[in-house]
């Protein structure tokens, strides 16, 4: 893997454990000075407020170059027409300046007034949380990603997994994005960079644009000259393929889909990310829903075993009318290597 994720994790996490307990690594540790930067490395995600180190590459909103999905105004408009009463009136779509909200079910009205304002605790959190939402984005790249849900669909998601493996955190793990309908109140999303699946039998669809063979036999992802002239990317002159080299083919909602796979650079950061996530909310299992044969279900769960269900699961889980993460993704490698990671972790 390209990040010392193990070693990372093993030391981050205890340190962070302890300090989520008892407020620092150490009861004797020397007081930092007045004015001192505290250190971060580039790999914490956001919950109520503390950072949590993954081992991946992480850009948060906070940082330069990340994705801001508190601000109201459309952020790849032009600047003096981006603000909220402009953009509602060129688009349509855009109801409200809001595209996250609160957690309030399972919350007393005393609860509610506690973290209405923001006061979000960590135990709180991690008592209401117990989903983690797997999406593929359907639009190749993070920064388009983006672009659409906060420029055109009053949506959003937590994290955005771009093709190189840069993490990109939009909110807080407090807010209730705007990801997966009935699940929203309980879960974590993630939209993983892919242009996703298209029924098997269609010979027209954009696979053809985004994956062609170099002159080695491997398939080559190509991103659209038209979304970003190689400007879209966290790493310079990245170069993306498949970790399988041939198009998947499989069964979602009951329809043959095909598929390409994510990277190798995707999947290390996911499951560098599912752990972080599996350790910080116990109540996320790590495992994802099996038939009795042991499969990963391909199709919406009904919706009481929904309702009862704890741990990661696909869009298409939650909804009959989604695909998402589709035929191509590897559950398997993803559940194992996260419990891998976290036992390296413990």
């Amino acid at each position: 893997m390209r990040h010392p994720v193990k070693h990372r994790l093993s030391t981050a996490w205890l340190c962070g454990l302890l300090m989520i307990a008892a407020g620092g690594c150490s009861r004797h540790a020397s007081k930092p000075a007045v004015g001192e930067r505290a250190t971060r490395i580039g790999d914490e995600i956001v919950a109520c407020g503390q950072f949590i180190h993954t081992g991946a590459p992480v850009v948060t909103w906070m940082d330069p170059g990340g994705f801001d999905a508190y601000r109201v105004e459309r952020r790849f408009a032009p600047v003096d027409a981006s603000d909220w009463e402009g953009s509602s009136k060129a688009v349509k779509e855009l109801k409200t300046p809001n595209r996250y909200g609160l957690r309030q079910a399972g919350l007393t009205p005393e609860q509610i007034e506690q973290v209405r304002g923001g006061g979000w605790p960590l135990p709180l959190l991690q008592e209401k949380v117990d989903q983690f939402v797997l999406h593929f984005d359907g639009c190749g790249t993070s920064r388009q990603c983006f672009t659409i849900l906060q420029d055109h669909r009053d949506l959003s998601v937590h994290f955005m997994l771009d093709i190189d493996g840069t993490i990109y955190q939009t909110l807080d793990l407090k807010e209730r994005a705007y990801h997966a309908t009935t699940s929203n109140d309980r879960s974590i999303g993630v939209e993983i960079a892919n242009i996703g699946a298209f029924p098997a039998v269609s010979g027209d669809n954009a696979l053809h644009d985004w994956y062609r063979k170099d002159s080695n036999g491997h398939t080559r992802l190509l991103v659209p000259p038209a979304l970003g002239s190689g400007q879209y990317l966290r790493t310079p002159n990245f170069i993306g393929h498949p970790i399988r080299d041939d198009a998947v083919t499989g069964m979602i909602q009951g329809k043959s889909l095909k598929m390409y796979d994510l990277t190798p650079e995707q999947y290390d950061s996911l499951i560098s990310l599912t752990a972080a996530i599996c350790l910080t909310f116990p109540r996320i299992k790590c495992d994802a829903p099996r038939e009795p044969d042991g499969s990963v279900i391909n199709h919406k769960l009904p919706q009481d075993q929904l309702d009862r269900y704890q741990g990661i699961l696909g869009h298409y889980h939650i909804q009959e009318n989604k695909i998402d993460p589709g035929p191509a993704l590897q559950w398997d490698r993803v559940i194992n290597g996260t419990r891998k990671l976290m036992s390296g972790a413990s």
